[in-house]
């Protein structure tokens, strides 16, 4: 039986997004009755749409056979999306092989957030997500596919192609993960060399021999931070192959789970076999996808990714969702940060297949959903070589290392770890699988920062002696697009290492590597907005409680204070910022999913 949390959670989602649901529905069917429209086309237009087809051009004038379209992500500096050099090649020659196309319909960009961390760069981060499914979208425009191919790992851009695979709910979708890298310098001890070069105990030197020992390969980073959380999200939410997220890059089998991918989407393709991206991506994926979350301790990224593509198949989530899931799922996964183990240690103890097979089996997933590989029940397996082929078996019932992978009955932690935080600075998230119990309550005075540059340099100024926390705000969506401040992480650990407790509350990002430090996140409404986070003063004494999900300045007074304000326009210009000047003013609160494209439109 279903968990009653499970049923009521979905009920509540159901219930809420109805109206907006029943219309993306409506809209979705009326677009796959008309069909693609290349065989509608003028003779003109279809030259143009098959005039670099090469030997698959006759095969496209007949009309007859499927034609897929391929959005690729690819590019040669991300290490994750660099083995996506190869797949055009390998998708159309699958296709032939089955009498149909393939052509690359369009790229999106992909930008690393691992390279801006801490650079203005990072500005442009949360907002690509959007840029990605308005891009993926002018792609699919030409209305020539019978089904989508999606090409992408990383941080923002499954996020933005899954908003596109919403819009374009009326054809088939299938995403092919290109796996994480191989091994390389554990995640612990890359960690723990950080810290020494923020403390200035090892130089630049040491510190960039560790982080190419750790980053040292074609695939994802090995970490479960947001782009191996979106991975796993995929496999919960039925819209990649069993089995398929974690596997090497350049290996047999990857390529065979890609081809098989072909193969899939082709099957799925108008006809008696008619699967659609709208029918996977409904209320009830949505509600796996955030239980894979809970049990895995995924990135807090996909709390602001999850309603925002959530809301492009009129589905509406809210913090309470998570929250509730959260406390009904338990953590049945060790990957760093949350452990010691990374995401191959992860895939060799049983991984998303053993979890699945378990949480179906804990009636804490739903099994009556549409994926592309038929019901939930199928995910709880492994993919092996057949010849050239790929056949999948059983996953694994017992765990190969229960430091790593356990199941619901013996969890690492009751709850997932996630909690919603309420009181008088705003809303906002708390993730706290990493965070040893005795810092779930945090309460001391504020220090108030407007960027992350002026507390690394309050730290290196030695001027963190007590108990302390750190307020850095206007780093929301509308002030600077939401960079992610994970750059902060080694000097809040190097803090709390030295006895002090300390915690973070922030309108920014942390993502899924914030580790063991308590931070308050994504609080909403942003200090930009006119947020109560922008009352706070020096020395407020403030509560975080993680246990009962409250967040408050103690402080008479507070509530009559005027917020403050901050100049920004130095954020208005320098290395493309001047081009989203549209975003930040039209960008919806955090709450929401901080997207321009869905602002305000959810009640």
């Amino acid at each position: 039986m279903l968990h009653s949390q499970i049923d009521r959670v979905t009920e509540r989602i159901l219930a809420r997004s109805l109206p907006v649901r029943t219309a993306y529905e409506a809209k979705i069917n009326a677009a796959a009755q008309k069909g693609p429209a290349r065989g509608h086309l003028g003779c003109s237009g279809q030259a143009h749409a098959y005039a670099g087809a090469g030997q698959d051009q006759a095969t496209l004038a007949e009309g007859r056979a499927p034609n897929i379209g391929i959005v690729s992500a690819y590019n040669d500096m991300l290490s994750a999306h660099a083995p996506y050099a190869a797949y055009p090649d390998l998708i159309k020659k699958v296709a032939r092989q089955e009498g149909a196309t393939a052509q690359v319909a369009g790229g999106v960009p992909a930008m690393c957030d691992g390279v801006t961390q801490g650079e203005v760069g990072m500005e442009l981060s949360l907002f690509s997500r959007d840029v990605i499914a308005m891009a993926a979208a002018i792609a699919l425009s030409h209305n020539t596919y019978d089904a989508a191919l999606y090409l992408g790992v990383c941080d923002k851009i499954v996020p933005g192609l899954v908003i596109a695979a919403a819009t374009f709910g009326h054809i088939p979708a299938v995403f092919l993960p290109a796996g994480p890298m191989v091994s390389g310098l554990p995640n612990d001890e890359k960690a723990a060399i950080r810290k020494k070069f923020a403390t200035g105990d090892i130089d630049r030197k040491a510190l960039m021999a560790a982080e190419m020992a750790a980053y040292h390969g074609p695939g994802t980073c090995t970490f479960y931070g947001t782009a191996n959380s979106n991975q796993m999200l995929m496999e919960f939410m039925g819209l990649h192959l069993p089995g398929s997220s974690f596997v090497n890059p350049h290996t047999p089998l990857r390529d065979a789970l890609t081809a098989e991918g072909v193969r899939r989407a082709l099957s799925m393709a108008p006809g008696k076999n008619f699967t659609p991206a709208g029918q996977v991506l409904d209320a009830k994926a949505f509600v796996n996808g955030i239980v894979g979350l809970m049990a895995t301790g995924g990135s807090t990224n996909l709390v602001l990714h999850l309603p925002a593509m959530a809301r492009a198949a009129g589905v509406i989530l809210t913090l309470e969702d998570f929250a509730d899931l959260s406390a009904a799922v338990p953590l049945m996964a060790r990957v760093y940060p949350n452990g010691l183990a990374d995401v191959n240690h992860f895939h060799a103890a049983g991984g998303l297949g053993y979890m699945i097979g378990h949480l179906l089996e804990a009636g804490l997933m739903h099994e009556d959903v549409t994926t592309i590989a038929g019901s939930m029940s199928n995910y709880a397996a492994e993919a092996k070589l057949d010849g050239e082929r790929v056949k999948w078996e059983p996953a694994p019932r017992d765990s190969q290392n229960d430091r790593i992978l356990r199941t619901p009955a013996d969890p690492f932690q009751p709850t997932g770890g996630l909690a919603k935080l309420d009181g008088n600075i705003g809303q906002g998230v708390i993730k706290v699988s990493a965070v040893d119990k005795a810092r779930h309550i945090i309460e001391a005075p504020a220090r108030v920062f407007h960027d992350q540059d002026s507390v690394k340099a309050a730290f290196k100024a030695g001027e963190f002696t007590s108990d302390t926390i750190v307020v850095v705000r206007f780093q929301g969506p509308q002030a600077n697009g939401m960079p992610e401040l994970h750059g902060l992480t080694p000097v809040l650990s190097v803090l709390q290492d030295r006895g002090l407790n300390v915690a973070l509350i922030t309108d920014g990002r942390m993502s899924g590597a914030s580790g063991k430090v308590p931070a308050a996140i994504h609080m909403s409404p942003e200090a930009a907005a006119g947020g109560p986070i922008a009352k706070i003063e020096d020395g407020d004494l403030i509560r975080l409680d993680a246990t009962t999900g409250s967040l408050s300045v103690l402080s008479n007074g507070f509530d009559d204070r005027t917020p403050v304000t901050q100049d920004l326009t130095a954020n208005e210009f320098g290395l493309g910022r001047e081009l989203f000047s549209a975003f930040r003013r039209h960008v919806g609160p955090a709450t929401q999913g901080a997207s321009p494209l869905f602002k305000g439109d959810d009640t």
